[in-house]
């Protein structure tokens, strides 16, 4: 039993996950931004029907995005800096 956690354990990348390679980060951050474009679209018209509780969960969700996006861009940069150091 412990001989499979180890292995496990060796596979994946800080904080338990695995990580993606450039590519793939890269197509995070564009579905990413995809879904920012739609969230923005729900606050204008949140805004539009001058409705509060839309609007707040709107930019919520937006603040989201934008977080996502930044940790994506870290990650694309840490992944820039692990080739650097090979």
């Amino acid at each position: 039993m412990a001989s499979t956690s180890t292995a496990k354990a060796g596979k994946a990348g800080k904080g338990g996950k695995a990580k993606k390679g450039k590519a793939g980060t890269y197509l995070a951050i564009g579905s990413t931004l995809f879904a920012a474009f739609s969230n923005i679209k729900k606050v204008r018209a949140a805004r539009g029907d001058d409705d509060t509780l839309q609007l707040v969960d709107g930019l919520i969700r937006v603040a989201a995005v934008a977080t996502g996006v930044a940790l994506l861009i870290r990650e694309l940069r840490q992944h820039d800096d692990d080739v650097l150091a090979d």
